[in-house]
């Protein structure tokens, strides 16, 4: 006989993130705190079951209850859409400015950003001109302490909580070139701070090289990385030295432009 618990408990699912959904959109329409009674009435809800939405709303940072009771959205979303659209904008603007790089160095470039301590791929142009590319892709997910992005993203952290990070997630040798001890992370981390930019020297994978610039906001946080990535054949440690100045450039363009249109 087929179950049918599971399509079934799916269907409660969905009602009740609608029902949220909802919820968190009436509040939206409302100028000024609202009564419970008022909101259940409004979403054709019983009361204890609107109360329970809002109680997990309110313990996630999504809603608040003022001192008369009533209920209103917080900034938290705000926060939200915020996010969405500086991750829009920076694909958007730095696409072009990637195509450039591409073509210039004849190779893979990447952008990325950080998310929980680790490197996420949010664009990926591959190289058109070589037979051999780079295995990057939009969504995958690398270590901080051996990619040339992370490197860069380290320096956003005070280095005690990179310690206490790396001593709960152990790092883990890629290569025979890949650091992990605290010392060589701590001494890779400084050489990025000094040079304004960052190199993985086959840490992540033997005969890849790459190298990274960073992206910053206003305040000068790197919220973003941009990388050229290769076969050591052709990124050679002379190669890249010749190139960087010309990347750094890209980077502070991109940086200048994101700030002006967020």
């Amino acid at each position: 006989m087929t179950n049918i618990k599971p399509a079934r408990k799916v269907t409660e699912a969905n009602q009740s993130s609608e029902k949220l959904l909802t919820l968190i959109e009436l509040l939206s329409t409302w100028s000024e705190p609202v009564k419970l009674q008022s909101l259940a009435s409004q979403a054709s809800m019983n009361v204890s079951t609107t109360l329970r939405f809002l109680m997990a709303l309110e313990n996630k940072g999504y809603v608040v209850q003022d001192d008369t009771g009533r209920y209103s959205l917080t900034y938290k979303l705000c926060g939200i859409a915020n996010n969405i659209k500086i991750h829009t904008s920076i694909r958007n603007i730095c696409l072009p400015f990637m195509k450039e790089v591409s073509r210039y160095f004849g190779e893979t470039v990447n952008l990325s950003e950080e998310e929980n301590m680790s490197v996420v791929y949010l664009e990926v142009i591959q190289c058109e001109r070589q037979a051999l590319c780079t295995t990057q892709r939009i969504g995958k997910v690398a270590p901080l302490y051996c990619t040339g992005v992370g490197k860069l993203f380290m320096l956003n952290h005070p280095w005690e909580k990179l310690c206490d990070y790396y001593e709960k997630n152990k790092p883990v040798k890629y290569t025979e070139n890949t650091c992990t001890t605290m010392e060589e992370i701590f001494n890779k981390r400084e050489t990025a701070r000094e040079c304004g930019y960052s190199i993985d020297d086959e840490e992540c994978e033997m005969g890849m090289r790459c190298v990274a610039v960073p992206i910053r906001n206003y305040t000068g946080e790197i919220i973003a990385g941009l990388s050229v990535s290769g076969p050591t054949t052709r990124m050679t440690l002379e190669n890249i030295q010749e190139k960087v100045p010309y990347l750094l450039e890209i980077s502070k363009k991109i940086s200048r432009r994101l700030v002006a249109e967020i």
